[in-house]
């Protein structure tokens, strides 16, 4: 070794005298300086907040719970002085509101047709179940045929018109339809626009732009009244037939603006290396490119489910009574009109839109830890 060579390696000759503690980063008191008080303005702004809080909550825990009608038979129960809300009037009109008219006596098929959707949408929607082709072929195919004989009444069950059909029955019925329709041809149509044959682009980019430039009242509007003014005489479709086909295509339209933002989205280099592999268009598309373009774009997709889920109330303008609906309609019962009917029959159907749409955001957001692979 040559004798000038002189070691830069650091070899500690004694013990490092003992350090401080280290600031408590965890528990509730780290999270709380962590996301509450880290600064200042955050400091204010918790402050006001929670003053703003203290001035809101007693008056509405007040109505809501302490001094609401919970139980009662009519109007007069409801109108005492300092009476909250009439929680007595969602208890009387409660299967109104998930049933709508559907003859009492056969509301056991809709019970059941919710029972054999929940069979279905629990496996396919835990990952580590098995079975997830067969789950996906029986809700495409097998629910929608027993969930239409056991509704409509077919195979001897007594028939029930749609016309008596209504609340949250028929909010997730045009829900679902909606959406399972949507998403494959949304997919469908985000792909037309990208292809390079330009009959197909242009018959695509025509379907989307018109749907999209509607609004869905006037689609639905058209659907009901006008359609039937073209069809030849004798010739007629079901009412509720025709508003799940209009809300059908006007969510596609918006599903394939999503779905084709995640397909701009996919680098250059994944549509080569399935072209290196050797794979046809159809090959690469299914294994390789639309995966990852659909991964990316989970929120959207979900914000457009929770879009149409909500839309669903317009249903009302031609004569189809979902949950917000019946309430409105129930509202105007001589028996249960009084000051607080309105306001919490409104919360009674804004609770339930929430605790459906929330239900999906946050399955969404598990989909997107779980689907992470770290690139960015």
């Amino acid at each position: 070794m040559d004798a000038n060579y002189t070691s830069i390696a650091y070899v500690r000759s004694q013990e490092s005298p003992a350090m401080p503690p280290p600031v408590n980063s965890g528990g509730i008191g780290g999270w709380l300086k962590t996301n509450l008080f880290a600064s200042t303005r955050d400091t204010v702004l918790t402050i006001l907040t929670v003053l703003l809080l203290i001035w809101m909550l007693p008056p509405i825990f007040d109505w809501a719970i302490f001094s609401a009608v919970w139980t009662g038979e009519s109007r007069e129960d409801c109108i005492v002085p300092g009476a909250g809300a009439c929680w007595a009037f969602v208890e009387a009109k409660f299967s109104q509101f998930i049933y709508g008219r559907y003859p009492v006596e056969e509301r056991w098929r809709v019970d059941l047709t919710g029972l054999l959707l929940i069979v279905g949408l629990v496996p396919i929607a835990i990952p580590s179940l098995p079975y997830k082709r067969e789950n996906a072929l029986y809700l495409l195919i097998v629910f929608p045929i027993l969930a239409f004989i056991l509704l409509t009444g077919q195979l001897g069950l007594e028939p029930v018109e749609t016309a008596l059909w209504g609340g949250l029955l028929v909010t997730l019925v045009v829900a679902i339809v909606g959406i399972v329709v949507s998403f494959p041809l949304g997919i469908v149509l985000a792909l037309g626009r990208r292809s390079e044959m330009p009959i197909v682009k242009m018959v695509c980019i025509i379907f989307i732009e018109f749907w999209r430039g509607v609004p869905l009242i006037t689609v639905l509007f058209m659907s009901s009244v006008m359609l039937p003014l073209f069809l030849p005489e004798g010739v007629t479709f079901d009412k509720l037939l025709r508003a799940l086909i209009g809300v059908a295509l006007f969510a596609s339209a918006y599903m394939a603006e999503v779905i084709r933002g995640g397909l701009q989205a996919i680098p250059k280099g994944q549509y080569e290396a399935a072209n290196a592999m050797a794979l046809t268009f159809w090959q690469g598309t299914r294994l390789v490119i639309m995966p990852q373009a659909l991964k990316l774009v989970i929120p959207g997709i979900v914000n457009t489910f929770i879009g149409l889920f909500k839309d669903t109330s317009l249903v009302l303008i031609i004569g189809l009574f979902d949950l917000l609906g019946i309430v409105q309609q129930n509202m105007n019962d001589p028996n249960w009109i009084s000051p607080q009917t309105p306001a919490t029959g409104f919360v009674f159907a804004a609770f339930v839109f929430f605790i459906f749409c929330f239900g999906m955001s946050q399955y969404s957001a598990y989909m997107e830890r779980r689907l992470d692979t770290g690139h960015k």
